[in-house]
């Protein structure tokens, strides 16, 4: 005779811990996010006020030796309020939708961008110096509208929508522009792009 036990369960409801798990993810993405925006606006701050615009000169110089360390601090480095006030909302938006997909993804889509596309605007783009964080902008926007088609679940499809509808008119960003870095803007997003494509399905 087959006998019935009552089940021993001592978690909450698949829903609710699914609910939990995403809660903790997006805590984490408006944390780090948000300390990406205020390193940006303390840089700012301290160029505008203590340093006269010094800092500004550091971004990415192409094809100068002096001027690849630039690489990494291109992203942090704005000419002006403006330009920092411009490029602050899309990358808090962009941002949190891209860690709400992962902790280790998140940052390693920040990283791809960050090196990868400023590697490129280093050795392709026009010279100049190349400051801001739209190229990291261009970036996330990449990797999430290529992730609903790489990974191909719920979750990428539906920030791919939001991120599409919020800032897809964003792309009117590749055509050359006279003072604006459009070649950080196509760098970035093809790194963004070929990040979704490594990273496919991994968690």
């Amino acid at each position: 005779m087959a006998l019935s036990r009552p089940t021993n369960s001592s978690g909450p409801p698949p829903s609710q811990s699914g609910g939990r798990r995403f809660g903790e993810r997006l805590g984490y993405a408006l944390l780090v996010v948000g300390l990406m925006l205020a390193a940006m606006w303390v840089v700012e701050v301290l160029d505008t006020l203590a340093l006269d615009e010094r800092l500004e000169r550091e971004g990415i110089h192409p094809r100068r030796l002096d001027g690849l360390d630039g690489v990494l601090w291109a992203p942090f480095l704005h000419g002006g309020w403006a330009h920092l006030i411009g490029n602050s909302m899309p990358l808090a938006v962009l941002g949190v939708l891209t860690f709400v997909h992962g902790r280790r993804r998140g940052w390693m889509v920040v990283a791809a961008v960050i090196s990868a596309g400023g590697l490129l605007t280093w050795v392709l783009a026009r010279s100049g110096n190349h400051i801001g964080a739209s190229g990291l902008v261009f970036g996330l926007l990449g990797y999430l509208l290529a992730a609903a088609l790489f990974a191909r679940r719920l979750r990428e499809v539906a920030t791919a929508i939001l991120a599409g509808l919020l800032y897809g008119g964003l792309v009117w960003g590749f055509l050359p522009s006279p003072g604006v870095s459009w070649e950080s803007h196509v760098f970035g997003f093809a790194a963004g792009v070929g990040s979704a494509y490594a990273l496919g399905r991994d968690n």
